[in-house]
């Protein structure tokens, strides 16, 4: 046999080998790629520019710098056959030099793992700082969806300028792909109440008792999901948090007796968690401290014990969603990730009270994406939660800056929204439901009242005809808290007072809460 000959039979075979190592099953644990930039060649596998300078203790690294503000990067494609419904953590070491200020909060210094999959295209990403810092750790973790079609991993700098390095970059297993399991379904799903369906709404802890005996008496609604929300100045330390949650708690205490008048079931929301979201200007922060911090994953599990003796027993009290749009982007090396986090607070209280209703959402932030590989808790009596904001763009146009009037149905962002693709966005819950006989509850879903021409009616409309279709309780966002989200707001932003007669919004809501039974008293 002649040496080109046996040259190609080798290179076929390790070209098998590596092709059957791609495709076998990820491990707990497994690093499925990294680079430390010391081998010979080391920018080849980066396309796109980049150069070697000293690394993080080690003789190289990867340098990338922009004298204008702009953006440049390098890419490496990952395969992405070892990583379809993984829960992943990307992770390197980073230093900054002079690093310009980022015109967008998303811009800056890179390190992100775009993944494309039939649903649209998904950006996770390091959170790093600007300016200059010298190395250090920076990780994020992500699921990736089961039918992602790429993944590619990007380093560099979008819209500054300043030099940044990059060394030690690995992506590891954090939880793979669930492992088909026999599993019973339920002929019946467990709900946590005997009545045909909830409907209602979230509202602010600072509803007034005319407010909730307008909502429940008036409107007919017969369940609210109730904010246990904090400002950011306050609950920094485990004492004030304490201190903070038992004056929420206390608000809770003195609404439900009018909750129960009025035939409102709740929904207790940590919408604050220790060390995770608080309220910026209306709107949620990631939970960062919650997965970076196990001491904080000790007191969730605490806080959620203490909710349970206080509650337990207490009428009128649907079931406890244990944390508000969970975002594990972040996730330390001893912490739990969302699943295992929510399971140990899950037995924390069954410990107390074995039959209180839990509600979970998905760790994507609640979004239906999220519910793409999930696992359900290992645990009784268990509700699963979904929130329902997309397309994004349509739903919180002009919320944070300025954008384009956006309308519903229509294209957004290359993509026709109308029922039929909020049904294909829907489709990961919806296979959940059925896959594991659960019952799905929308925690939070709406549409900005300045939608145009009446675009914001049409979508809840829409999107309400599918809960219903599908079974699910619902709760509209929100009653009485914002006016952007208020139904008995008009279309007018610069108009921050109710209109004299009902919305559409209003008035579909309303025909909907007209069908409710009302609980026991």
């Amino acid at each position: 046999m002649n040496s080109a000959l046996l040259a190609a039979l080798v290179l076929c075979a390790a070209s098998a080998s590596s092709l059957q190592g791609a495709q076998a099953p990820a491990a707990r644990g497994e690093t499925v790629l990294t680079d430390g930039f010391e081998a010979a060649g080391a920018l080849q596998a980066w396309p796109g520019g980049g150069a070697l300078d000293a690394g993080f203790q080690s003789k190289q690294s990867l340098r990338v710098e922009r004298a204008v503000a702009g953006s440049f990067m390098v890419r490496r494609t990952v395969p992405v056959e070892r990583l379809r419904g993984c829960v992943i953590r990307v992770a390197g070491v980073v230093r900054a030099e002079g690093v310009s200020d980022r015109p967008q909060p998303w811009n800056g210094v890179k390190l992100m793992l775009p993944i494309t999959s039939p649903g649209g295209t998904l950006y996770p990403q390091a959170k790093i700082s600007v300016g200059s810092f010298d190395w250090k750790p920076v990780s994020f973790i992500v699921r990736v969806p089961s039918d992602a079609a790429t993944v590619v991993l990007h380093l560099g700098l979008e819209e500054v300028s300043g030099k940044v390095w990059f060394d030690d970059i690995r992506i590891t297993v954090v939880r793979p792909p669930a492992a088909p399991a026999p599993r019973t379904v339920p002929a019946k799903p467990f709900r946590g109440h005997n009545l045909p369906r909830l409907r209602g709404a979230m509202v602010s802890p600072g509803i007034d008792a005319a407010g909730l005996r307008t909502f429940g008496t008036e409107w007919n609604a017969n369940v609210i999901r109730w904010q246990l929300i904090r400002s950011n100045s306050q609950a920094a330390t485990q004492t004030t948090y304490d201190q903070w949650l038992e004056g929420a708690l206390a608000g809770l205490d003195a609404a439900l007796p009018q909750c129960r008048k009025s035939g409102l079931l709740v929904v207790v929301d940590l919408h604050s968690p220790p060390g995770g979201a608080a309220n910026q200007g209306g709107y949620a922060a990631a939970d960062a401290d919650l997965f970076s911090d196990k001491r904080c994953q000790d007191q969730f599990v605490a806080v959620w014990q203490r909710i349970a003796r206080r509650y337990k027993g207490v009428a009128g009290i649907w079931g406890f969603d244990l944390a508000n749009e969970p975002i594990e982007e972040t996730l330390a090396e001893d912490a739990d990730d969302w699943h295992d986090l929510a399971e140990r607070a899950g037995k924390a209280v069954r410990a107390v009270d074995p039959s209180r209703t839990l509600i979970v959402e998905c760790a994507a932030g609640g979004g239906p994406g999220g519910f793409d590989g999930m696992e359900p808790l290992d645990l009784p009596n268990v509700v699963y939660s979904v929130h329902m904001y997309l397309p994004h763009a349509f739903t919180h146009q002009s919320v944070y800056s300025p954008s384009p009037e956006i309308r519903y149905p229509g294209t957004v962002e290359g993509v026709n929204w109308d029922k039929a693709q909020m049904e294909i966005a829907l489709k990961p819950v919806v296979e959940f439901q059925r896959k594991y006989g659960v019952h799905v509850y929308a925690g939070e879903f709406s549409a900005i009242r300045w939608a145009p021409d009446d675009s914001a009616y049409r979508y809840l409309r829409d999107l309400i005809d599918l809960f219903e279709a599908y079974g699910w309780d619902w709760t509209y966002h929100a009653f009485r808290e914002w006016d952007g989200w208020s139904v008995e707001h008009g279309a007018d932003r610069k108009d921050s007072a109710p209109t004299k007669t009902p919305t559409s919004r209003q008035t579909l809501l309303r025909s909907w809460y007209a069908r409710n039974k009302k609980p026991a008293q």
